[in-house]
This record gives C-alpha cells, sequence and structure tokens, in this order.
C-alpha cells in the first residue's frame, strides 16, 4: 500500500523508486563480509585483541562523518542505499583482501630479489599496490556499468560510487597501518599514523578511484570506441595518482608528502567543479523536459523553480512537514525525486540509452508516482482555490512565478481525485485513454522527442 495517503490504489506507485535487493546482490554482500572477516582475522594473527580493539575503532571512528561528506554531494538524485552499500563493502572486503595477499606477493618476491626489505617495500607501494589495489576497486564500477548501467546517470554519480568503494577499502586498510604502527612504533607512531591516514587523508582512496567513476559514468552513456578509451584513461589515472601519492610519502620525505597533498587537493578541487556542473546540468534536464507535462498537471511554473535548487527543494520538504508531518514530506521527497529521474530518463532516451519499452514503462511509473505524490501534499482548505489556479500556496516556492496553469491531472475530479476514487483512470503524459501511448506534447506517440534515436537500436 501506498505509504503517505489513505485510499490509494493496491499497487505501489513508490516501487518505481524502491530498491529492491536482488540475489546476486545478496550473495555479494555475504562474500564480501566473509572477505572483510577473513583480512580481520589476519590482522589478528599480526597482533593482539586489544590492539587489533584499538587499531579497529581508529579505523571506524571517523568512517560516518567521511560518509556524510560523500552522500552530501548525492543530494540531487540519490542512488540507491543497497547500491551504495554493496560498493562499500565490496572495498571493505572482497578489494582489500585480495589486495593484501596479491601486495604481500609481491613484496615477497621483490625481497628475494633485492635483498633489501625497505626498498622492496617502497617500490611495491609505489609501483605493484596501485595497479593491484586500483583494479580490484575499480572492478565493482565496471559491474555497475553492466549490471546496473540506469544508476549512472553522471559523473557525480560516478564519484559517488568510487568514494564509497574507497572509504571502505580505506577503512579495512588502515586497521593494518595502525596495528603495523602500533608495533614497530609504540603510541606515538600510532599516533602520527592516525593523523597521517584518518585526518590528513582520509579521502586519498576516494580521489584515486574517483578517475575511474568518472570514466564509468562516461562510459555509461556512450557507446563503442570513446566509451573503451575513457575507461582505459580513467584507470591510467587512477594508477598514476595513486602511485604518486606512495612515491613521494616513500622517496620524498616531508617535502615529496607536501607536493602529493597539493596534487590531491587540485583534484578534489576539480571534482567538486565537476558536481557543480552536473547539477546544474540536471536543473537544465527539468527545464528543458518537464514543461511538456505542465498541461497534463503533473507540474507548473512553481515546482520546476522549486526543483531547480537543493535549497529551495529543502524549503519544500520543510513546508510539507510543517503542515502533514512526515506523510507530507515524504511526499514531496517523492515528487522531487521522481521529477528528476524523468528528466534524466529523457536524456538517456534521447542519447539512445533505453529501448522503447523500458522508456514508456519507467515514464508511466514515474508519472504515476508524481501524479500520487502531488495529491497528497499537504494543502490548507484556503488555499486549495488559488492552488488549483497553479498559484503556489504561501510558502511553498517563494519566488516563483505563476504558471497560471491549474495543477489537475486528466480524469480527475475537481478534487484531484479520478471518478471512482484515488488511484483509478490516470493516465500519465505519453498515454491516452486507459493508459495508451499518445505522447505529450511535443513528443512522437513512442513518447521521445522528435528527432531522438532512442529505441532505434
Amino acid at each position: 500500500m501506498f505509504g503517505y495517503s489513505r485510499g490509494m490504489a493496491s499497487l505501489d506507485p513508490r516501487a518505481v523508486l524502491k530498491d529492491r535487493p536482488s540475489a546476486g546482490l545478496i550473495i555479494g554482500l555475504v562474500i564480501a563480509g566473509i572477505c572483510a572477516l577473513v583480512s580481520f582475522s589476519f590482522d589478528i594473527l599480526n597482533g593482539d585483541p586489544v590492539q587489533f580493539t584499538l587499531a579497529l575503532g581508529l579505523a571506524v571512528a571517523p568512517v560516518p562523518l567521511l560518509l556524510a561528506g560523500v552522500l552530501a554531494l548525492d543530494r540531487m538524485e540519490p542512488e540507491p542505499r543497497t547500491t551504495l552499500i554493496f560498493a562499500f563493502a565490496w572495498g571493505a572486503g572482497i578489494a582489500v583482501l585480495l589486495a593484501g595477499i596479491l601486495n604481500s606477493l609481491n613484496l615477497l618476491a621483490l625481497e628475494r630479489t633485492l635483498g633489501d626489505p625497505t626498498s622492496a617495500r617502497n617500490l611495491v607501494a609505489t609501483f605493484g599496490a596501485p595497479p593491484v589495489e586500483e583494479t580490484l576497486k575499480g572492478l565493482v564500477l565496471l559491474g555497475l556499468l553492466r549490471f546496473r548501467r540506469q544508476e549512472l546517470d553522471g559523473p557525480t554519480d560516478g564519484i559517488i560510487y568510487a568514494s564509497m568503494v574507497g572509504l571502505g577499502f580505506a577503512m579495512s586498510e588502515n586497521v593494518s597501518y595502525y596495528l603495523a604502527a602500533l608495533d614497530q612504533n609504540g603510541p606515538e607512531g600510532l599516533a602520527a599514523t592516525v593523523v597521517l591516514r584518518g585526518v590528513l587523508s582520509p579521502f586519498a582512496h576516494p580521489l584515486f578511484t574517483s578517475l575511474i567513476g568518472i570514466s564509468v559514468a562516461y562510459a555509461a552513456n556512450r557507446r563503442g570506441a570513446p566509451a573503451t578509451i575513457m575507461i582505459i584513461a580513467g584507470w591510467i589515472g587512477a594508477m598514476a595518482l595513486h602511485g604518486i601519492w606512495n612515491g613521494f610519502a616513500s622517496f620524498g620525505g616531508f617535502g615529496g608528502l607536501a607536493i602529493a597533498y597539493l596534487i590531491l587537493m587540485v583534484i578534489l578541487v576539480i571534482e567538486i567543479t565537476v558536481i557543480v556542473r552536473d547539477r546544474k546540468r540536471i536543473v537544465g534536464l527539468i527545464h528543458h523536459y518537464l514543461p511538456p507535462y505542465e498541461r497534463n498537471g503533473l507540474v507548473n511554473q512553481a515546482d520546476i523553480y522549486m526543483l531547480s535548487s537543493l535549497r529551495r527543494r529543502r524549503h519544500a520538504r520543510t513546508w510539507a512537514k510543517a503542515l502533514g508531518g512526515k506523510a507530507g514530506a515524504r511526499a514531496m521527497s517523492d515528487y522531487q525525486l521522481a521529477a528528476t529521474e524523468l528528466g534524466l530518463l529523457h536524456e538517456r532516451a534521447a542519447r539512445g540509452g533505453v529501448g522503447e519499452e523500458s522508456f514508456r514503462g519507467t515514464q508511466r511509473s514515474l508519472a504515476d508516482l508524481m501524479a500520487y505524490a502531488r495529491l497528497s501534499f499537504p494543502m490548507p482548505e484556503r488555499h486549495q482555490a488559488r492552488a488549483a489556479k497553479g498559484v503556489p500556496p504561501p510558502g511553498y516556492a517563494p519566488g516563483a512565478p505563476n504558471s497560471g496553469h491549474p495543477p489537475r491531472i486528466p480524469g480527475y475530479g475537481p478534487g484531484g481525485f479520478p471518478p471512482g476514487g484515488p488511484g483509478q483512470g490516470y493516465g500519465p503524459p505519453g498515454y491516452g485513454p486507459g493508459g495508451h501511448p499518445s505522447g505529450p506534447p511535443g513528443y512522437d506517440p513512442g513518447g521521445y522527442p522528435p528527432g531522438s534515436s532512442a529505441g532505434a537500436g
């Protein structure tokens, strides 16, 4: 049943947003958990339980703050929670265990060849570990490209998923580093390592792997040689950046470490700029693709104005919660996310990244959710008449223009409900009477923008 409005249809319009974990995802999480336990078991064998508990606590302590920082970048079009959890678990379990084994084997081989453990360790850190670790972290991003391509709508998504796998990897790897520092140099060595890895460079691994994430997100919306070339370039960039960081830290002393930090800061600024530009792109999609739905009442100018800013979206959720409690806030959140996903869906269709049947089904589901969520907006009775004319109620979207178009859905009665009650007789934009495709204004019968190549392949 629909969660925030009484009397809704038996079919849940929110199903389009639900992230139902597949059997493969569940199996992957189990394997990742087992790998994490095995990795931690090696750490326990290398120290005592008390030292391991201390190291684990220090490694986990900053993770909630770091995750909050990453997820704060993902507010315009939030990614499915289970997929984010899987990316984090992959890094913390599978990637870190396999990387530890391969790096140890490389270190043993090089020590036998050189006869100098210190030189071997520095060489493996600079030239051996980056290809191994970035490849193992990047595999989960290739998996997303293969099985969850629809989740990669732009470079922000690639950065988010790469950051999740990088944070998981860094957390588990830090346990080993903290144990080694405590064993070799005592509390002073542990404190220095915690400051270096947990305070001064917590985003190093996410930044390395984010170059792969950006390239994979690019490839998700492209075909052929350009996509492959971009992935290879991103992979090489991640390995090179990782190697530069490790090399300067191993061979350059304090000056080298300062240069490495400067390089990381430059990459961080560039990626923040990419995220800001990507948000503007998504806003542009909303302005371009949602106006045709205005005639059917799913949006008006005030809604588009509200959807164009994170601050105004937050203000609208606050307005909805103040008048309708948690149910009102949830309705507003669903409306905002469904509207954003609808714009992104049209972009994928315009690029030929989604088939016609898939487009139609998803378009209908998103439009259904927008309609039901809109009917659940908490509207004081004294403002209903003006709202029926397209005038936003006070506090909803301050500064928004008045569209003058009544926000009603064809087939619905004066109260916004269809004959026979909520959830019946509704055909969203792109569908004619009875739910058959007809296309919103400016769209052909397939629901695609004129001139689009979507579904041609």
